[in-house]
C-alpha cells in the first residue's frame, strides 16, 4: 500500500492511451452517459445525495493530493497552489453545487468542461495505475464534469450567448492573476510560462509565447461548441411555440 504513495515515477510510469488510460476514460465516459440516462429518475432525496456526493469527491479529491505531496514531502508553492485550471475548476464546482449560483455555473461550466475533459483524455500525469494519483487524478476530473453536468440535466440550469461572452471574459481575468502568480513563484500554472511535460494537444499551436494566442482561438472554438446545444434546443422549443 506505501508503494502506491511514493513519488518514484518509474514504479508506476503512465503511458498515453495505455490499457490503464482507456480504462479510465471509458469509465469515465460511462458515468457521464450513465447521469444522463438516468437524469429524470432521481427524486429529491436522490438528487441531495448525488450533489453532496459530488461535493465530497471534489473536496476529499483535492484536500488527499495535498496531503500526498506533504507527506512525501514535495510540497511547493510552484505545484500545489490552487492555479491550475481544473484546480480553479474544482474549487469553482464545489462552490456552484453548494450555492447553484448562475454566474458560478456559466464559469465553471465553460472552464471546467474543456478544462477537465482535455484532462481525461489528454492528462498530464506522471503516475499510472495502481498508484493512489492515477486514481485521485481521474477522479477529480470525472468529478468536475459531472458536477457541471448535474447542473444541467438535474437542476435543468442553461446557458445563452453571453453566458459564454462572460466565462470566456473570466477566463482571461483568472489567466492574468495566474501569469503573475506564475511569474511570482516560479511556476506554470495554467500552462502559461511554457508548455506541458507531457505529450498534449498544445504541442500543435506553436512555440510560446504563441501558443498562447492560439489557444484563445481554440477556447472560442470549445466554448461554441460548449454552447451549440443549448442554441439548438432553444431555437426548437422557439420553433414548436410558433407553430402552435
Amino acid at each position: 500500500m506505501k508503494e502506491m504513495l511514493n513519488f518514484r515515477y518509474e514504479e508506476y510510469p503512465f503511458e498515453l492511451f495505455s490499457v490503464s488510460h482507456v480504462a479510465a476514460m471509458i469509465v469515465s465516459f460511462g458515468c457521464m452517459i450513465g447521469l444522463y440516462v438516468l437524469r429524470n429518475r432521481f427524486s429529491c432525496r436522490g438528487k441531495g445525495v448525488l450533489k453532496w456526493l459530488l461535493v465530497v469527491l471534489l473536496v476529499f479529491s483535492e484536500a488527499l493530493f495535498q496531503i500526498w505531496y506533504f507527506i512525501n514531502d514535495h510540497w511547493d508553492v510552484a505545484i500545489n497552489l490552487p492555479f491550475q485550471l481544473c484546480s480553479i475548476s474544482l474549487y469553482l464546482c464545489a462552490v456552484m453545487l453548494i450555492t447553484k449560483n448562475y454566474r458560478i455555473f456559466e464559469i465553471s461550466f465553460f472552464a471546467s468542461m474543456v478544462g477537465a475533459f482535455i484532462a481525461i483524455v489528454t492528462p498530464e500525469l506522471f503516475f499510472g495505475f495502481p498508484h493512489f494519483r492515477y486514481f485521485q487524478f481521474f477522479l477529480a476530473h470525472l468529478a468536475i464534469v459531472l458536477s457541471c453536468l448535474y447542473m444541467v440535466w438535474i437542476e435543468g440550469f442553461t446557458l445563452t450567448f453571453r453566458s459564454m461572452v462572460r466565462a470566456f471574459i473570466a477566463l482571461n481575468l483568472i489567466a492574468v492573476i495566474v501569469f503573475m502568480v506564475n511569474r511570482l513563484v516560479g511556476a506554470n500554472y495554467m500552462f502559461l510560462s511554457h508548455k506541458p511535460y507531457n505529450a498534449s494537444p498544445i504541442d500543435y499551436l506553436g512555440e510560446y509565447p504563441f501558443y498562447l494566442l492560439a489557444l484563445e482561438g481554440v477556447a472560442l472554438i470549445l466554448f461554441s461548441l460548449l454552447y451549440l446545444p443549448f442554441y439548438l434546443i432553444k431555437n426548437r422549443k422557439s420553433g414548436r411555440n410558433v407553430n402552435k
